[in-house]
């Protein structure tokens, strides 16, 4: 019922920038939190960044002072703004949303991610 597409993956040096997006769609009524995860190669997964329905942020250490999430309600979207990358960003990056479909019931659902290599 809902759908999650990330875009914006890709390989970058160290000390680059990138910029990710992800457009929910589906029976949406409205979306409450989104957030950003990443999982790096045999590690957990690790929550990066989230962003409340008004517009409050939160970061996980590793990537506060770096990274900049922010979301466009009239498109259904959220952003992740990637700054002085580092090596140890290099992971899969994934979307989520709890989001309020249509019929007035809350989902959590995740994007397939997207690669993000930095490269020394």
């Amino acid at each position: 019922q809902v759908q999650l597409v990330e875009s914006g993956g890709g390989l970058v040096q160290a000390g680059g920038s990138l910029r990710l997006s992800c457009v929910a769609s589906g029976s949406i009524f409205s979306i409450n939190t989104m957030g950003w995860y990443r999982q790096a190669p045999g590690k957990q997964r690790e929550w990066v960044a989230t962003i409340g329905s008004g517009g409050s942020t939160n970061y996980g250490d590793s990537v506060k002072g770096r990274f900049t999430i922010s979301r466009d309600n009239a498109k259904n979207t959220v952003y992740l703004q990637m700054n002085s990358l580092k090596p140890e960003d290099t992971a899969v990056y994934y979307c989520n949303a709890d989001v309020r479909l249509t019929t007035r019931a809350i989902v959590n659902s995740w994007g397939q991610g997207t690669q993000v290599t930095v490269s020394q």
